[in-house]
């Protein structure tokens, strides 16, 4: 499936930029886009839903979305309207609200994080030399990321 990448722009950002440019349609959106719709849930909930593997605080799930705070109430009360979550006080300071999945949650997020982890169509169609070198690059990207962090 070939993508189309302004050629002005590799050349006035580097290969890093086209291949970023590349990669970003193969990834996010789409991807996303189809697990969501796939488990009936819009992509904010998706997001939220891999977040809480544990109860997690409202401010919490804003760092974790990157996303203002007002905007976590909103995704939580979709949450609690389909039965997936639920706002509880903390056990710590009960001024503070903690989501935590109900056993719907659970289940959705499960079917979730299994959707995420199989690989799209597009790698499944490389040959294997071909997926262990995106594996090996991807690998040694990710290990640069940890480092910088």
């Amino acid at each position: 499936m070939a993508r189309n990448v302004n050629p002005g722009s590799a050349a006035r950002s580097g290969l890093a930029a086209e291949a970023w440019g590349l990669l970003i349609p193969l990834v996010y959106p789409p991807r996303f886009i189809e697990i969501a719709q796939k488990l009936g849930v819009t992509p904010p909930l998706l997001g939220a839903l891999r977040f809480l593997e544990q109860p997690q605080t409202m401010g919490r799930m804003a760092e974790l979305l990157r996303c203002d705070p007002s905007n976590v109430t909103g995704i939580v009360d979709a949450l609690e309207e389909r039965d997936l979550a639920a706002r509880k006080p903390s056990a710590e300071d009960r001024r503070v609200k903690v989501i935590e999945l109900t056993a719907a949650g659970r289940t959705l997020r499960a079917r979730a994080v299994e959707e995420m982890y199989k690989p799209p169509a597009w790698i499944e169609s490389l040959s294997p030399a071909d997926q262990r070198a995106l594996r090996d690059i991807l690998r040694r990207a990710g290990d640069g990321q940890r480092v910088s962090a």
